[in-house]
């Protein structure tokens, strides 16, 4: 630290190299560069560096130099238009008629004695009452009807705020409970908003047919009826049988088509319209579960879902099957016996017990508080996170609502057979429907507590997913704070102070890929989001059986014999509502910007032999287009600020947006499709004001949407954004070239991103930390025996 004149920050009129933390006391700016010497031997002493280069290339239709020419015969171009809305309110009393509610009625009653939290997901009361009341609504008398998406209509947040920020269950005033619908019937998408405030007569207060582009979410129900059909197809059994295969071994899986404008439509179709289908592709599983390893390539079957028959089949090119030997993956499958070399298992003691409390959805720990909700597009929900400042003794808002927006995974073959391999997956699968129950001690350690998630299905009755969301304390030996200070004579002074942080935990397995996604809370007031990679690659069939076979782009790795791993990205993306102590916050990116000495201390130099200096160029976003960040561009501390609250040293507080791992952005030409419907994979921070119905980047739509209602669009308008109730969008991107390691199954990789405290606090909240007494347990380590080797 240097020592200064400056006593608040409103002093400082010429570049002060640095931050005022007290009184008289300037940090200054500066650099950390650690350096490695490896020397890596890999598998020999002489070895080679190779630059895989990502490099975006057009499809110029012409197979020989990598491209491909195609015709489809689906109908996928999206119509513009708008919603027809009717405003309505449904008689609770026409729903009586309805023996389910006869049936539900005692269940229905007494969740109606209870008061949710405003932010709670539905309950199964809930669900059964908003299928009552859409069924019994005349708006929309077509059958069959199937249920989308059935989630919380959220209600105003200043509602919320002033509910959460109520000094007592007695001074707060219960809010209605709503929830947004969206179901097929028809051939048309048809949203309702039913309040359920009392669950035993819910009200249909409003229903609308979206009739621009995309569809709703593919319910699992249609997946697996579509997964049905191909063997119940002759041309598709006869292609079976011409391969020499066994059609009791074969397992299909439904893909969703993309959109690709009227470039996909053939002349025999009519222009500007959408059909609503999927393909189909089939893989053989036999003894094997990693039926992704195995595919038919060559055969591709289009599936109408509104009339659930085959519209369309292709056997355009035979492929050899991978055989199954090498790809199994389960305990005992995967070939020879355990390996010796494997690390001692261990277990975490907690003598005095968890150190959290649930209440419901609400979650307490340390100086966090939290809610965990649930919802079966987004899957786990954090909202309303605030601290407790030890310094002031109040409570500070920093988080109202996160949750991960969307996951959008391109590959990049253009092959008849994969081009259309540009998944939104929540938006097209729901991550919320993929959520399966957690393995205790495997997926979360032995101190973990479980929450569990209902949905509604295809029929509209609630599903429920049992432990679908883990929380635990995590003690992974880390640091949180230290120093070791030898500079007085005959006296060694050290601190320490143990990292602890708690972790809530959802897993996702959607269809190949696993994504693991910890929301971390940590003492220091940092708020750590990670998803982690894992699962099974997606794998093409292929001739080659060595790579020296290989001529011409492949698109891909070749991982086994006739397998080849496709060069893919995966962009997740995720949706924060910062309210850094307080609703309207300002986003500023500081700009390090190089200066030369001019020797001239007036004009921030010195008269010394430095010749170059960096230091901080202060931008404050003033519209979206500003806020608008490649993190990779040039380097930049981003950070959320209050602009209405300052410290005592006058600095605004505020959090720091910190990249993590995997800050890949796309590189795909503008012009190319998916790159139009997922045009904000290009920067990976984006800042708009808080809009309630501004959750999915894709826009609401994505299957086969078009992108003209998410993201990009919404900041295309330009708003304003300082000192505004404003949301940070920050998507973790990875350009993935696999490897052999990848197969079987892939190793985990993660990335992320952290939202750390900048002048949030007066000083290091972690100072009054308790240190740890290592003369009990949990700290004594204690071995039940010993072994060699």
């Amino acid at each position: 630290m240097k020592g200064t004149n400056y006593t608040h920050a409103d002093q400082i009129r010429q570049d002060a190299h640095g931050t005022l933390l007290a009184e008289n006391t300037l940090s200054l700016y500066h650099d950390h560069y650690i350096t490695y010497h490896v020397d890596l031997d890999v598998d020999g002493t002489n070895n080679s560096f190779v630059k895989n280069v990502t490099t975006t290339r057009r499809n110029n239709n012409t197979p020989g130099s990598g491209g491909c020419r195609h015709t489809e015969e689906e109908l996928l171009d999206g119509e513009p238009g708008a919603r027809d809305e009717a405003v309505v309110l449904v008689s609770s009393s026409s729903l009586a008629m309805l023996p389910l509610i006869l049936l539900a009625l005692s269940i229905l009653t007494t969740a109606a004695s209870s008061h949710p939290h405003p932010l709670d997901p539905l309950s199964p009361a809930e669900l059964i009452a908003v299928r009552a009341a859409v069924l019994a609504s005349p708006l929309v008398r077509a059958r069959p009807l199937t249920f989308h998406y059935v989630g919380l209509d959220e209600p105003d947040k200043t509602g919320v705020l002033s509910y959460a920020e109520a000094r007592s269950s007695s001074s707060r005033t219960a809010l209605p409970r709503r929830a947004f619908v969206i179901t097929r019937a028809g051939g048309q998408s048809h949203e309702f908003r039913v309040d359920i405030t009392n669950p035993t007569a819910p009200t249909v207060l409003s229903h609308a047919i979206h009739h621009g582009a995309g569809f709703p979410t593919l319910t699992l129900d249609e997946q697996f009826e579509a997964a049905t059909l191909p063997p119940r197809h002759a041309p598709f059994v006869e292609s079976v049988r011409r391969r020499g295969l066994d059609l009791d071994d074969v397992l299909c899986a439904v893909f969703p088509v993309g959109w690709f404008g009227d470039a996909a439509n053939t002349d025999s179709q009519k222009k500007g319209q959408q059909r609503r289908v999927v393909k189909v592709l089939c893989f053989m599983a036999g003894e094997t579960p990693n039926f992704y390893a195995r595919p038919i390539e060559g055969v591709t079957l289009v599936v109408d879902l509104d009339r659930m028959a085959i519209v369309e089949y292709k056997d355009r090119v035979v492929y050899p099957v991978p055989k199954a030997e090498g790809t199994d993956y389960r305990a005992g499958k995967a070939g020879a016996s355990y390996t010796r070399h494997a690390a001692a298992p261990g277990v975490v003691v907690q003598p005095e017990g968890k150190g959290f409390h649930i209440d419901g959805h609400f979650v307490r720990w340390a100086n966090w508080e939290f809610h965990v909700g649930f919802d079966m597009r987004a899957g786990m929900v954090i909202s309303l996170a605030s601290i407790h400042d030890a310094e002031t003794s109040a409570r500070r808002r920093v988080l109202y609502r996160g949750f991960l927006s969307e996951i959008f995974v391109p590959y990049m073959d253009p092959t008849e057979e994969w081009y259309y391999r540009t998944f939104v997956d929540e938006g097209e699968y729901g991550l919320g429907l993929w959520a399966f129950p957690l393995q205790p001690g495997v997926d979360c350690p032995a101190n973990a507590a479980y929450l569990d998630g209902y949905y509604a299905g295809q029929d509209g009755k609630p599903v429920e997913n049992k432990n679908m969301i883990c929380v635990f304390e995590r003690y992974a030996g880390d640091v949180a704070w230290r120093h070791t200070e030898a500079s007085f004579p005959d006296k060694l002074i050290t601190e320490v102070r143990p990292e602890v942080s708690l972790v809530a935990r959802m897993v996702v397995s959607c269809g190949n890929y696993d994504y693991i996604l910890d929301w971390e809370f940590k003492t220091s007031g940092s708020i750590k989001v990670t998803v982690s990679l894992t699962g099974l690659l997606e794998m093409k069939g292929t001739d080659y059986t060595h790579a020296d076979q290989i001529r011409q782009d492949a698109h891909g790795t070749l991982l086994a014999e006739n397998t080849l791993g496709l060069y893919h990205d995966h962009y997740i993306t995720y949706h924060v509502d910062l309210d850094v102590d307080g609703t309207n916050n300002s986003f500023v990116k500081n700009v390090i910007t190089t200066r030369r000495n001019t020797n001239t201390p007036g004009s921030g130099g010195a008269d010394t032999p430095r010749r170059s200096y960096w230091t901080v160029s202060r931008e404050v976003a003033e519209t979206e287009a500003d806020a608008r960040v490649d993190v990779n561009a040039a380097p930049a501390d981003l950070l959320i600020v209050n602009p209405n609250k300052k410290t005592r040293m006058g600095n605004e507080v505020g959090y720091r947006v910190v990249p993590g791992a995997l800050t890949a952005a796309s590189v795909l030409d503008d012009d190319d499709y998916p790159q139009i419907v997922a045009s904000y994979s290009k920067k990976q921070v984006w800042v708009t004001p808080y809009r309630r119905d501004e959750k999915w980047a894709p826009g609401l739509y994505a299957d086969q949407g078009t992108g003209d209602d998410g993201l990009a669009a919404w900041s295309g308008r330009n708003r304003g954004v300082r000192n505004e109730d404003i949301v940070l969008w920050y998507t973790v991107g990875l350009h993935h070239i696999p490897c052999q390691e990848d197969f079987p199954v892939m190793p985990t990789v993660s990335g992320g991103f952290e939202l750390r405290p900048a002048n949030f606090f007066e000083r290091n909240s972690l100072l009054k930390t308790r240190p740890p007494r290592f003369d009990q347990p949990p700290f004594l380590n204690c071995s039940c025996g010993s072994h060699s080797g």
